[in-house]
């Protein structure tokens, strides 16, 4: 699919209700805005497949929909740093955050690095973006060593004050997401959350709350990654 018959494809859902919907209901406000919705997008994105040199096209549109679909043709395997701190810089709202280090960041070669860089960052997108890789890491490393995971613990304590909206949900996401790994990883996130649940914060016991809530449920969705250790 050539980048001109993407954009006709995205004109032609176009839908100003929509923009109005995202921002209303699920607080997406988003410049240069043409109101469709994720799962239409997905559906695009399956027809391309993976096109490196149409993806930096659709982003460098300027066209909000046409970024998003940019983060689901990338190839996660070629993606440099440069790249990756050219677009967090231009993230506006939680869907597009979530869309690139969920679908592309957190399966590159950096994701690591940057999830770390960028928790100390002030920027609340960009720091959210290094939560939600933490958070969603997992799914596409499934066999990674206990360790790699242990290394976030610091860095979800030490941002557990941000009170920002879009922060603090990504910081227990990430915390929730790593004590549902597997056992050993639900006993040491269960003891983050209580150090947490300490601090003289409304963020931090908001955070702390929350994991617990969900890490303390009977019924808390254990994945036992990797398998062949946690499984057999």
């Amino acid at each position: 699919m050539q980048y001109q018959d993407v954009i006709s494809r995205l004109n032609a859902l176009a839908d100003p209700q929509k923009v109005a919907i995202k921002r209303d209901k699920f607080g997406i406000e988003a410049n240069h805005s043409l109101g469709i919705y994720h799962k239409d997008l997905k559906v695009i994105a399956k027809e391309i497949g993976t096109d490196n040199k149409l993806a930096i096209k659709l982003f460098d549109s300027g066209i909000y929909e046409a970024r998003i679909l940019c983060s689901k043709i990338y190839d996660p395997g070629s993606i440099t740093q440069k790249q990756m701190k050219k677009w967090v810089s231009s993230f506006e709202n939680w869907e597009i955050c979530d869309s690139f280090c969920m679908g592309l960041f957190s399966k590159s070669s950096h994701a690591i690095p940057k999830a770390i860089e960028w928790s100390k960052n002030n920027n609340e997108f960009i720091k959210r973006a290094a939560f939600v890789i933490q958070a969603s890491y997992g799914f596409s490393h499934k066999n990674e060593a206990n360790k790699c995971f242990e290394q976030f613990f610091p860095y979800i304590e030490a941002e557990a004050k941000d009170e920002r909206i879009y922060v603090k949900k990504a910081v227990s996401w990430a915390l929730r997401n790593i004590g549902k790994r597997n056992v050993d990883l639900h006993c040491l996130a269960i003891s983050v959350a209580n150090r947490i649940s300490k601090l003289e914060n409304r963020s931090a016991k908001w955070i702390a709350k929350d994991a617990l809530s969900e890490l303390n449920s009977p019924s808390v969705n254990m994945l036992d990654y990797p398998r062949e250790r946690y499984r057999n």
